[in-house]
């Protein structure tokens, strides 16, 4: 394919939401799945990774590698990990100094954007039973529970790592669990951020090989129930969203005889008030901005929602 047809096809977009996955992926307590699926690339994500196995071995021997390229998708999986790689080594460094200068106008726009992003969950839930309501109810108590727990410490070796990276990435697989928070809660996240900003090959390849084994399994656990019991599933994602919430909400306060945090990148801390958290830090709660910035996100999650959804009904009508 020449580089004019490349511009002219999708690649460039899943590009684009590659870095916005690889954005997100950085943030302890946003989920890049949360970004793929209100960018519409969800299912095709997960539906693709299913297909990569042993078995695409056998079929390169017989039908050539453009055969098994076009079967996995592969323009698609290389467009979208390759924005996923460029977005967290250049945009590492720069997202970690805005949670640290300026953590409550960011946790309040990701919070918008995770709080707008249940909307599309919630109506693609073709089906609503009692079932569907426990699963709802889980996976809110799923995130809660995850909230809830206090970081660990965990040494850097290669087998913690390789144990971290599937980890890490099967929680970036679903929607509103994030592979870097629970990095975070392990002790491990700072090691691995260290590695990406001092390209440090060893330990990136034990974690980034952990990532795929745990990618190319849990894709096709989930792909499987989105295709086998999706109205349970879809409502297990969106409780999973609506607890995670709790982790990102923007104003927070040590909590008395916890664990001391230095960082703002970790949202270790307990909730509270926008007034509360002037009233005890002497600090601006900067409560305009916030809503600004969750409105934006909010806004900004809707439209894309609504206009891929327009797409999506457009492409559907146009005869084949």
């Amino acid at each position: 394919m020449r580089f004019s047809e490349v511009l002219k096809s999708r690649y460039p977009g899943v590009l684009l939401r590659g870095m916005a996955m690889g954005a997100a992926d950085v943030v302890p307590g946003v989920s890049g799945g949360t970004i793929a699926f209100i960018t519409g690339i969800y299912q095709e994500l997960l539906d693709s990774l299913s297909r990569i196995g042993p078995h695409c071995i056998t079929l390169w021997r017989k039908e050539g590698f453009m055969s098994t390229w076009r079967y996995i998708n592969g323009g698609f999986l290389l467009s979208l990990f390759l924005g996923i790689l460029l977005s967290v080594f250049s945009l590492a460094h720069l997202i970690s100094g805005l949670l640290q200068n300026y953590p409550i106008i960011v946790w309040s726009f990701f919070f918008g954007l995770v709080l707008a992003s249940i909307v599309p969950i919630v109506r693609n839930i073709p089906r609503w039973s009692p079932s569907v309501m426990v699963f709802l109810v889980l996976g809110i108590a799923l995130a809660v529970t995850v909230s809830e727990m206090r970081p660990s410490e965990i040494p850097a070796t290669p087998l913690t790592l390789f144990l971290s990276g599937a980890l890490a990435i099967c929680a970036m697989a679903m929607p509103g669990i994030s592979g870097a928070f629970l990095l975070l809660l392990i002790g491990i996240y700072p090691k691995v951020l260290a590695a990406v900003h001092n390209l440090q090959i060893a330990n990136l390849l034990c974690f980034a090989a952990g990532a795929a084994i745990g990618l190319m399994l849990f894709s096709r656990l989930l792909s499987w129930l989105m295709r086998k019991y999706i109205a349970r599933t879809m409502a297990f994602l969106a409780g999973v969203l609506l607890g995670s919430l709790k982790i990102i909400w923007p104003w927070k306060l040590p909590e008395s005889g916890g664990i001391e945090v230095s960082s703002k990148l970790a949202p270790m801390l307990s909730n509270t008030s926008p007034l509360t958290f002037a009233e005890q830090t002497g600090n601006n709660a900067h409560l305009g901005s916030a809503i600004s910035a969750a409105l934006v996100a909010m806004i900004l999650v809707l439209a894309v929602d609504f206009f891929g959804r327009g797409h999506r009904e457009k492409s559907c009508a146009t005869p084949q």
